[in-house]
């Protein structure tokens, strides 16, 4: 039974999500699925089928990819009537995914071991080669600049001004990415965020030598 959900709920994201151009489509949902798994089953912790279920409707519903926030919350309740679901398991799975966002950087409590680990495993998408890709394929569909040095970092910063303040590709590595790692709630992903957290830090420094006209 869970195996024909979990195929059922791969092919509508895949039709939901396929052609994002945002960084947000479903290799990256695949991604942060089997990170997730990963995690829990290096942890030893969470109900898989739950985190499974959490990681690949996690972006469904996200304001950014839809016309509203009550647009996409519609979106996923109707998904949700396409299957059959005891209540409790689409309770823990709804919660989940309405407290792993960013959010600007304001902290959410999260409630379940589930929870920390598909945050993590969608977190760690969003950092090292994989993150800075999707930062310019982001920035570059929303129309910001890749960089200017005249725009101020954002340091405390609401929800809108999170998803709608004037920005840079750039300055998002400070505004969010960069502060990633210290986030993590596993052990796991601490571990795997080590090298991703490198080589952004590497990208940075060689991204301002070049831009200064120094760059080998």
């Amino acid at each position: 039974m869970n195996e024909q959900i979990i195929e059922q709920t791969v092919t509508y994201v895949r039709n939901e999500l396929g052609e994002d151009a945002t960084g947000h489509d479903w290799y990256h949902v695949d991604r942060v699925r089997r990170a997730a798994l990963h995690i829990c089953d290096q942890e030893q912790a969470g109900d898989p089928f739950i985190i499974e279920m959490a990681a690949l409707l996690h972006d469904i519903p996200d304001e950014k990819l839809n016309d509203s926030a009550e647009a996409g919350r519609n979106k996923l309740d109707l998904f949700f009537q396409s299957i059959k679901l005891p209540n409790d398991v689409q309770n823990a799975i709804v919660q989940i995914i309405e407290s792993i966002s960013y959010k600007g950087g304001r902290k959410t409590e999260l409630t379940s071991v589930e929870a920390k680990i598909v945050q993590d495993a969608d977190r760690l998408d969003a950092i090292g080669a994989i993150g800075i890709a999707r930062t310019f394929a982001y920035g570059g569909k929303k129309g910001q600049p890749i960089y200017d040095p005249a725009v101020n970092v954002r340091e405390e910063m609401s929800l809108e001004e999170y998803r709608k303040g004037k920005s840079t590709s750039i300055h998002h590595f400070y505004e969010k990415l960069l502060k990633l790692k210290d986030l993590l709630n596993t052990d796991t992903a601490k571990k795997m965020a080590e090298k991703r957290h490198q080589m952004m830090e590497q990208f940075l420094e060689q991204f301002y030598l070049e831009w200064d006209g120094q760059g080998r």
